[in-house]
């Protein structure tokens, strides 16, 4: 059997990942195929922590930009992702996978509230975690949630699994054919150059904390077993 780089990781879902190419919603053949990517990690003993995005349901962003109250519009992203995070849940377990939800807001009929200390036991015994509703706060991002939590359960890498994007590049190669891809990268370049790859207060996080991050694309079938496997795919940013 191969042997994984990583004992214990944090895997990073944006909301669009869930939707598929509709870009909105649930698209349940991705979170099957999600899920089965995950069971392949699993099996190789490793220990998954699961940070997901609401962004297939609802931005605080846009719906600051809309007029809402930042807070408000940011607390109902972050119901977004407890939604998103149950129906992970609820592929995983059809998989086999025990799983636990954990939620920044308690919502005790639904889920358990995060407390660290359960989660790093949950991680020892082999079950998935999923850190649902962000940090519990408006103004940050499901991105320095991942930081965060990787920081606290002590992951050694945060794989950043992307929808239709294959690594970090200069440019957006959706509509600059010239755009080059980097393989690998520093915290510090990323933030100088503006890459748009997670917002500053997450790469500060992650840069302060020495947490590696490796982007790639998982619409590719067994792209999240090739990155805990150590193989060259994506781009891995470290340091500074």
């Amino acid at each position: 059997m191969a042997t994984a780089r990583y004992k214990r990781i944090v895997l990073k879902l944006s909301g669009e990942a869930l939707s598929g190419d509709q870009g909105y919603g649930l698209e349940p053949n991705i979170i099957q195929s999600i899920a089965k990517q995950v069971k392949e990690v699993a099996d190789l003993g490793v220990e998954i922590a699961i940070v997901v995005g609401g962004g297939n349901i609802w931005r605080g962003k846009v719906g600051s930009e809309m007029g809402m109250d930042r807070a408000n519009a940011d607390y109902m992203g972050m119901l977004a992702t407890v939604m998103n995070s149950l129906a992970l849940q609820d592929s995983l377990e059809n998989c086999g996978i025990e799983t636990r939800v954990q939620t920044s807001i308690e919502m005790r009929q639904v889920a358990e509230p995060y407390i660290r200390r359960k989660a790093i036991r949950h991680l020892e015994k082999k079950r998935v975690v999923i850190f649902a509703a962000g940090t519990g706060n408006p103004y940050f991002s499901t991105d320095t949630t991942a930081a965060l939590r990787a920081a606290e359960v002590d992951a050694e890498v945060i794989l950043m699994a992307k929808n239709n994007v294959d690594g970090v590049y200069n440019a957006d190669p959706k509509f600059d054919t010239s755009a080059e891809k980097y393989d690998q990268l520093t915290y510090m370049k990323m933030l100088n150059d503006e890459l748009g790859v997670m917002d500053s207060t997450a790469s500060s996080l992650c840069m302060d904390n020495d947490i590696p991050l490796l982007v790639f694309s998982v619409t590719e079938n067994g792209n999240i077993k090739r990155a805990v496997l150590g193989e060259e795919i994506g781009t891995m940013i470290r340091g500074k």
